[in-house]
């Protein structure tokens, strides 16, 4: 199997002779990991089976400076864009004939999260509570930047899969009320989803923290992968024996406890039990639930790298 077949397996819930792996580093990680094995470029030492592919996005430009004469700061706060569409395809299609890896558009940050980094986190989950109508003004503002966004480079045929996203989770529950994500957030990521969908692609999630309680509304929507599935604050057990047959997961080894604090043999030991769990009739990629931070040393970083490359049969 090529290595996007592979991925490809693990999110249709099928077996393969391998689990395939997707772990990102931080920079003080890949700096501790370069000063061991020299300047070596970290996505050729890690290789990954999901290779990351870039594409033009836009954020913020020239906010409004006061907020509060609503409606009009929304339409006054501008975007721009980052990047070029030039050759954009042709660079793809060139990397695909270099590489049989699965390749997955990173956007992360969605409505939710362009949201709060305009308003600050706080102001703008009292902005749900307090002014609904303002925080669902801004939502759908987002939201069709991003679509726009996303029929520049969905037709591109080499691309596998789009990564969207936004932090609903903290480590006790969700920031708002299920009943407030089914009402602001759940309609304008069903837009992304479908339009993905309509494309072919293979829609991921990234949403840290505890988000069990919207785990089946996301499945209702048709998601693919949910990542980074913190085992500190979700059953990981139980979340693969309840929606592991619907959805894949790609996460799910401790950043917080396993790979700093651990020896090289009980990173080794918890890789391999949470791979042999979440991957049970497929539906799973081998990663930790965050990206590897420089408290982790090297020798772990090398133990789950082993066990990541290990035939799974």
């Amino acid at each position: 199997m090529t290595r996007r077949e592979l991925v490809q397996a693990a999110i249709g819930h099928r077996r393969a002779e391998r689990v395939p792996y997707a772990i990102d580093l931080c920079p003080d990680a890949a700096e501790a990991l370069r000063a061991v094995y020299g300047d070596v470029d970290m996505r050729e030492f890690i290789d990954n089976d999901v290779l990351d592919i870039s594409v033009p996005w836009w954020n913020w430009y020239h906010l409004a400076d006061d907020w509060r004469d609503f409606p009009a700061p929304v339409s006054r706060s501008h975007v721009i864009g980052t990047g070029s569409y030039v050759d954009l395809a042709d660079r793809i299609k060139a990397a695909r004939d270099q590489s049989d890896k699965y390749f997955l558009v990173r956007i992360y940050g969605s409505h939710f999260e362009k949201a709060n980094f305009a308003r600050g986190i706080e102001n703008f989950l009292a902005d749900m509570a307090g002014e609904p109508a303002f925080a669902r003004a801004l939502l759908n503002r987002i939201i069709e930047k991003n679509m726009v966004m996303l029929e520049n480079f969905l037709p591109i045929a080499e691309i596998d899969g789009v990564l969207l996203g936004s932090d609903w989770g903290s480590q006790i529950d969700l920031l708002m009320s299920p009943d407030t994500w089914q009402e602001m957030i759940r309609p304008g990521e069903q837009r992304e989803y479908d339009l993905v969908h309509s494309y072919g692609k293979d829609v991921w999630v990234h949403s840290c923290g505890d988000i069990e309680k919207v785990i089946p509304s996301l499945i209702e929507m048709g998601l693919d992968v949910l990542n980074p599935v913190q085992p500190e604050v979700m059953d990981i057990a139980r979340l693969k024996r309840e929606y592991g047959h619907a959805l894949a997961f790609w996460g799910g080894i401790s950043t917080q406890q396993t790979l700093p604090y651990g020896t090289s043999e009980e990173v080794k030991q918890e890789a391999r039990r949470v791979r042999d769990l979440m991957a049970q009739d497929g539906g799973y990629i081998l990663a930790p639930a965050q990206s590897i931070q420089g408290d982790v040393p090297v020798a772990n970083i090398m133990a789950l790298l082993e066990v990541a490359r290990e035939t799974f049969a």
